[in-house]
Order: structure tokens, then C-alpha cells, then sequence
């Protein structure tokens, strides 16, 4: 497994010295802004050339959820989503992760009632998921399906909430990826849910349960890092997460020592 990385804020802007710093701090990837990608194609072609550094994923970078109330900003969602694909077919990046919606509506806050029926959410984001399966098919990539914990969407929450998706359609350029924080608050046993759903999973998240900087909290990622390797998991796993502390930076690089000391046990 490669343990790759998001931006963060004291990571340099320009995108030679970005690529060179996360070559140089000792992660084995970049999963990229998808909106930067699309920007500076060029310039992430180039950096990766000098480093060797590899963008794995895109994450965010577009206007408009897959499961949007709003029918336009769905489908230019859609638009921008495949040209963040076309960017990465050029990059040799493998997807995008792509949840239903972040942010639009909880059944936890008010108002409660959502504008539109469980069976038309369904609707909105399996025609979603039917567009971009196609569209990845064409560019050789994957659309990294994620499920969010209840207070951030409440259309997929568990990582077999995103697999039956896969499983009704039969779609074959999507796959599921597993965030450790959602998982740490929606499933029972997250080893077991990386298990039972190990033919799905193509992408991992890492966050510590607070959804601050792996190693500072209390979930146990040798255990779900050995389950993964017992399961023969091939793909990368990215940290997607908050820092916290005085020193960034350093806290950062303690974290990243602390994950492949736990990724290292046997």
C-alpha cells in the first residue's frame, strides 16, 4: 500500500515545489484538487516527471454533487467531473472520489424534511453514477463512490449503502472508497465492513477518529491496516485530514512515522 497525501495549508503553492515537498516529507503519492488538476495539467505533468511523484486520486474540484437538489449544478457537476477524469486519463491518475452530496441536508439538524423522496435521491445519483461509469470507462479511470457520516448527507452513509449501488447496476468503473472517520461513526465493526466489502473497496481515506491527523486519536489503524493486508487490498491509502497542534508541520511528520510504523507490523 502507498501512503499518499491531500494538500495541506503549510505545504508549498506553486506546483514544482508542492510535488517536491510531499516527494521529500516521504509520502508515496499526491491524491490532487480536482479544479488544480484541470488548471495546470502542464505543470502536474512536468512536476510529477522531475519528482517521480505520483498523483493517485482527485478529490473535490467541481460544482455541483452527483446527488444535487439542483438539477443544473447536478449536471454541471457532471461536466466537470469528466474533465477532471479526461486530466486524470493524462496524469495516470486512477479516479476521483466522489461522494452523493456533502453538506446539503442531515436528517440530525433542522428542518428535517428533505425537498425531495428517498426513491428520488436514489434515482438522481444512480443516473449520476450511470454517466460517470461511462465516462471512466472511456478514460481508463474509476469513480471512488464515498459514503458520509449522517450529519454531512443522508443519502450514503455506510460503505454497503455505496456498494448496493454497484451491485443493482453492475457498474464496472466504480468503486468504493472507505473514509476512516465516516466509518469510525456509521459502521459496527470497521474491520469487518473492510472485509465484507474488500471486493468493492479500490481507495482509503485516513483521518483519526476526530478527523484530525492519524495517530492523535483512538482509532486502531494497525488493526484495520492488517485486515486490509490479509484481504490483499492493492490500492492506495490518503490521509484526509485536519492537523492539529502548535507545529503543523511537525505534527504531520509524526503522523505519517506513526502510520508506517503501523503499517509495517505484521
Amino acid at each position: 500500500m502507498r501512503i499518499c497525501t491531500q494538500n495541506q495549508a503549510f505545504f508549498p503553492e506553486p506546483i514544482s515545489e508542492k510535488f517536491r515537498f510531499i516527494k521529500e516529507f516521504g509520502f508515496d503519492g499526491f491524491e490532487i484538487d480536482g479544479k488544480l488538476l484541470v488548471d495546470h495539467v502542464d505543470e502536474v505533468k512536468k512536476a510529477i516527471d522531475e519528482t517521480g511523484l505520483p498523483v493517485v486520486a482527485a478529490c473535490g474540484g467541481y460544482d455541483g454533487w452527483i446527488g444535487d437538489f439542483d438539477e443544473q449544478r447536478r449536471l454541471r457537476g457532471l461536466e466537470e467531473i469528466t474533465r477532471i477524469l479526461e486530466a486524470l486519463r493524462e496524469v495516470g491518475g486512477k479516479g476521483i472520489v466522489v461522494p452523493a452530496a456533502w453538506g446539503m441536508f442531515t436528517y440530525r439538524l433542522p428542518p428535517m424534511e428533505p425537498p425531495r423522496s428517498p426513491e428520488a435521491d436514489r434515482r438522481a445519483v444512480t443516473d449520476s453514477l450511470v454517466y460517470l461509469n461511462k465516462a471512466a470507462a472511456e478514460t481508463g479511470t474509476v469513480i471512488f463512490l464515498e459514503p458520509l457520516n449522517r450529519y454531512q448527507d443522508h443519502m450514503i452513509n455506510t460503505v454497503a449503502e455505496a456498494r448496493s449501488y454497484i451491485d443493482d447496476n453492475e457498474f464496472r468503473h466504480v468503486q468504493v472508497i472507505a473514509d476512516f472517520y465516516h466509518m469510525n461513526i456509521e459502521e459496527d465493526d470497521m474491520a469487518g465492513t473492510l472485509h465484507a466489502n474488500r471486493d468493492v473497496i479500490g481507495h482509503i481515506h485516513l483521518a483519526d477518529n476526530h478527523r484530525y491527523q492519524p495517530g492523535s486519536g483512538s482509532l486502531d489503524f494497525a488493526r484495520l491496516f492488517a485486515q486490509l493486508k490479509e484481504d490483499g487490498y492493492d490500492g492506495d491509502v490518503s490521509i484526509e485530514c485536519r492537523v492539529r497542534g502548535e507545529q503543523p508541520e511537525q505534527e504531520y511528520r509524526k503522523s505519517l512515522a506513526f502510520l508506517k510504523e503501523a503499517l509495517a507490523r505484521p
